[in-house]
């Protein structure tokens, strides 16, 4: 797999993995339309700094604005392999502070951001779209 700075004709398949990590998370109520989510991705490449992680299609993306992680998603497929680091590692270049929301619930997030050295910050009690607790983090060179 390699990574690419994002495409406009990206912005499809980019909507879909957001959709489909939505579609598998029990615990992740859906407010938005699978269009809505091609929508939000389109954006996310016309206002962001945005990676993508391909083989023959997209397997994941990452959105940063100056400091701030705005999205990471990975295709189920494609989880555990080193992909996720990649796109965090390249969001890091030129950095010395990244910071970023998870919501509370995602364990596997907060552990992944843990050991590529983000701590918690802070948070919330659910001041965010879908209701949800969530966490700060931040990595500081």
């Amino acid at each position: 797999m390699r990574l690419e700075q994002a495409r406009a004709e990206d912005a499809p398949a980019l909507g879909a993995l957001l959709s489909d990590w939505i579609d598998e998370t029990p615990w992740m109520p859906r407010i938005h339309t699978r269009d809505e989510d091609a929508d939000f991705a389109e954006h996310l490449v016309e206002t962001a700094e945005v990676w993508v992680l391909r083989d023959a299609a997209p397997q994941g993306f990452l959105a940063r604005r100056e400091e701030q992680v705005a999205a990471l998603y990975l295709r189920a497929s494609a989880r555990r392999q080193g992909g996720g680091a990649l796109l965090l590692e390249r969001a890091k270049e030129g950095r010395d502070c990244l910071r970023l929301w998870t919501f509370a619930a995602n364990d596997g997030a907060r552990r992944f951001y843990a050991r590529h050295g983000f701590a918690e910050v802070g948070g919330t009690a659910g001041d965010n779209d879908e209701g949800l607790p969530d966490i700060r983090m931040e990595w500081r060179r």
